[in-house]
């Protein structure tokens, strides 16, 4: 049922002789690059600390894809609290005692590692650029866009993106998948390069910058990159953005549930979403199923036909 899905991939790179940009180098010998390492480890094993107990049912099957703005705020809550309980991984050695993980909307980035002190006034540790991806979203893939200049990423704030779905698929509690966790100030120096040496375009390629952005900015500061044209509104789309996110998405869209592929589900309920005729939903269904049937035929018969002629060889050499 993979041929249903009408998500746009990544588009593909044009060759460039300008270096792509890496991720900062951190010192490894500060306390702020040890402790993003273990952030790291506990990010990767979010799926295993994700909590929560609140259980869907009686959802449209056709309707699903409207989660991911009712629960986006929710999902990334309790990623925040996840965090928060498992300081004794993170700061094992009591270092960072005081710090705790903070929520904020509308101002970059969405969480902060953060100390207040008896006057209210607010240290700042790191920041996660968080954003949740159900996987029955419309889209298929992220949707949000990622536009922060990269004046505005400290070296150890972090780009994440988690994607979630229903234990049941069409009803259940919310799961957690494997997460994408990248440098966030790499993300935005990357998906700048993108935009200015990768695409295949002969529309402008310049990008505006704001020159007083600095981490961890107020509700009014300008951080936003923005381009001189951009007509399709796809700037900060980093999952259409190649050697991004292309293998995660891949690899998310993979993830089993009931035994059967996410990219296979969303496939199955995009097109029911897609098509008010039933019949004609059968009758795709039918063709595709087909399709695959034959595909996997041949695919089966040439790996037989490359077998047997292995077997003679090892059978002639015995001779």
């Amino acid at each position: 049922m993979t041929g249903f899905t009408e998500n746009k991939p990544a588009e593909e790179p044009i060759h460039t002789t300008v270096t792509p940009p890496q991720p900062p180098e951190l010192d490894p010998e500060d306390p702020k690059t040890q402790l993003v390492g273990r952030l790291r480890s506990v990010l990767v094993g979010l799926p295993a600390f994700f909590e929560f107990d609140t259980n869907f049912a009686g959802v449209n099957a056709t309707d699903l894809y409207a989660l991911n703005t009712l629960l986006g705020t929710s999902i990334e809550g309790q990623v925040v609290k996840a965090l928060n309980l498992q300081r004794p991984i993170w700061d094992p050695h009591d270092e960072w005692l005081g710090y705790v993980f903070e929520r904020q909307s509308q101002v970059f980035p969405d969480v902060r590692l953060v100390r207040r002190d008896g006057d209210g006034q607010v240290e700042v540790v790191l920041g996660i650029e968080l954003k949740g991806w159900f996987l029955l979203a419309k889209e298929g893939v992220p949707s949000f866009r990622f536009t922060t200049t990269s004046a505005a990423c400290a070296d150890h704030d972090l780009l994440v993106v988690l994607p979630w779905y229903l234990d049941n698929v069409l009803s259940g509690s919310p799961v957690a998948a494997q997460p994408f966790v990248v440098s966030a100030r790499w993300a935005a120096e990357y998906r700048n390069y993108y935009w200015q040496h990768m695409r295949n375009t002969s529309d402008s390629t310049e990008i505006h910058s704001p020159v007083d952005a600095v981490p961890y900015p107020t509700r009014d500061t300008r951080i936003a990159d923005t381009p001189a044209y951009d007509r399709g509104k796809n700037f900060g789309r980093v999952a259409r953005i190649s050697g991004l996110m292309d293998e995660f998405i891949t690899a998310s869209n993979n993830t089993e549930v009931i035994g059967i592929r996410m990219g296979d589900w969303h496939s199955f309920l995009r097109i029911h979403s897609d098509n008010a005729d039933l019949d004609k939903v059968s009758a795709q269904l039918r063709l595709t199923m087909a399709r695959t049937v034959t595909k996997q035929s041949d695919a089966t018969a040439d790996a037989i036909a490359d077998a047997v002629l292995e077997i003679h060889h090892i059978l002639k050499r015995i001779d």
